[in-house]
């Protein structure tokens, strides 16, 4: 591979880095540039056009593209955690279910691959916007498109520093390599980790800056990078603890009140679809045409799929219920597990479990019967919506930092509204009479209230229960397949893709891999 290979061809092998078909360059293009001008200097954008495609190419990225920042995600959150196993029978998959992870997985590789991808593609807007030559595009709209880059590249660092911690932090464009500028450019090409708390601190650096271009809130349409969204992020940023500051949690929790975000009535007005033919068991007729609803007050960020454009992940999770028998043949990942189906029935939460998990006859059986097979159900449709940040989640980040600050009571409101919403009762008083019992309250609330939309691994290490949870689930779930290595803290992070290494000298495996 050749060395600028390393992260900039990234944006390359993409094809959506923009191109005006009728500019005629001084000089030949390249793959990042629309040519050079009279003066030699690169044109990467020609104009307001080229501006506007390569805005639309990071929209289409966070929306084609879910195998890495959904489908994966989902892989740790749920199957690495004690709320679904891993599913299927693959080698790269089933290291989740066991903590067996190791630095050749080829779902990490991907992974790293394709967040430094969209960390390139980000840059390139970011860097260069500032030099297109073009009247019609005003300041305000430099300011807002380059906003849009950086919430884009913190929802991208926000996941990577939470799988790796310590990973490169890259904000530049590294120039063109000769053997007058090899020296001057090597950390371009080949840039060392940063510490968790800087890649943190670029994340809050970036949605700071960001909130002051981006669009407001638009409750007819959560597809866009808004200052609503990089709200939501700062809340989650600031619950963690590198850049810890519960304070700010319950700000920004609270701006995202003002912004007029609410929990719907509903439940399945989240998740649900709708069907032609409803009735159970679901059936080949049901033929789900397009979700229940979009743009609900609860989302803040979704990315929405119609006819001509579905979501090609449905299907391997389970049943496409726009197309039935569509890959029923094999087995699916992120199967529910019996952990978290037995914690919804001890709750008596039945709205949010038919919401999450539903049963099936299939043709294998590597954890259940055949003919009563739960998959997991939030994403049910190649028309369902993905809905990556959702009011509820920040909710119940803000009675995280009110318990994190002894108020107990406060915090189980939050909490009793979200069991309200789904039928439940308010919490005994016990649960607020000390902070472990409202802790241990508020974990199980959220498990059950975010099942499946990729947050439970990530809890358990924000608020370190990984050793604790995990490694006693194994001997009470009797369908998990048996445990490989302990976890410790060295199980807080994911191994660095061995691939990656191998291309960069720089980067140092985390430890316990």
């Amino acid at each position: 591979m050749k060395i600028k290979n390393i992260f900039l061809f990234l944006s390359l092998v993409t094809g959506i880095v923009s191109c005006s078909l009728d500019y005629n360059p001084v000089d030949t293009y390249s793959d990042v540039t629309e040519g050079v001008d009279s003066t030699g200097k690169e044109v990467v954008f020609r104009d307001k056009a080229a501006v506007l495609l390569h805005v639309q190419s990071l929209y289409d990225r966070l929306r084609n593209e879910q195998e890495h920042w959904y489908l994966d995600i989902l892989l740790v959150a749920e199957s690495h955690s004690d709320n679904a196993y891993a599913g299927t029978t693959g080698a790269e998959v089933i290291p989740y279910e066991t903590n067996s992870i190791e630095g050749s997985n080829s779902v990490m590789e991907r992974d790293w691959n394709q967040h430094m991808t969209s960390v390139a593609l980000a840059n390139t807007l970011i860097l260069n916007i500032d030099d297109v030559n073009d009247a019609t595009l005003t300041a305000a709209e430099r300011e807002e498109y380059k906003a849009i880059g950086k919430i884009f590249r913190a929802l991208v660092y926000f996941d990577m520093v939470r799988l790796w911690g310590s990973v490169p932090v890259v904000t530049t464009i590294a120039p063109d390599i000769t053997s007058e500028t090899v020296g001057d450019v090597y950390a371009d090409y080949f840039p060392p980790q940063n510490t968790e708390l800087e890649v943190y601190q670029q994340i809050e650096k970036d949605l700071l800056e960001a909130l002051e271009y981006v669009p407001n809130n638009d409750p007819s349409n959560k597809t866009i990078l808004s200052k609503s969204v990089a709200r939501a992020l700062l809340a989650k940023v600031y619950a963690e603890k590198p850049l810890r500051n519960y304070d700010k949690v319950i700000q920004y929790c609270d701006e995202l009140t003002g912004d007029g975000f609410d929990l719907v009535a509903d439940f399945s007005d989240l998740f649900g679809v709708i069907l032609q033919n409803p009735g159970y068991p679901p059936s080949q007729a049901n033929q789900a045409v397009n979700p229940k609803q979009r743009n609900t007050q609860e989302s803040i960020l979704e990315l929405q799929y119609f006819t001509g454009s579905g979501n090609w992940v449905t299907w391997m999770l389970g049943r496409q219920l726009d197309n039935w028998t569509f890959y029923f043949t094999w087995a699916k990942w992120i199967t529910p597990s019996r952990d978290l189906i037995k914690a919804f029935q001890t709750a008596g939460d039945t709205k949010r479990f038919e919401e999450s998990v539903v049963y099936y006859e299939c043709e294998w059986s590597n954890y259940y019967p055949a003919n009563n097979y739960p998959f997991m159900y939030k994403c049910r449709s190649g028309f369902s919506n993905i809905i990556k940040l959702r009011y509820a989640d920040i909710l119940l980040l803000k009675a995280e930092a009110l318990i994190m600050k002894d108020n107990f009571t406060g915090a189980a409101d939050i909490i009793n509204q979200i069991r309200n919403r789904a039928g439940l009762s308010d919490l005994p008083s016990s649960a607020a009479a000390s902070k472990d019992a409202i802790l241990d309250a508020y974990l199980k609330e959220r498990r059950l209230e975010l099942a499946f939309e990729g947050q439970r691994w990530f809890d358990l290490v924000r608020l370190d229960k990984v050793e604790t949870v995990m490694n006693a689930v194994y001997a009470k779930d009797s369908g998990r397949k048996p445990q490989v290595y302990l976890f410790d803290k060295d199980s807080y992070r994911l191994p660095i893709p061995q691939a990656a290494i191998d291309q960069n000298p720089n980067l140092i495996q985390n430890p316990g891999y």
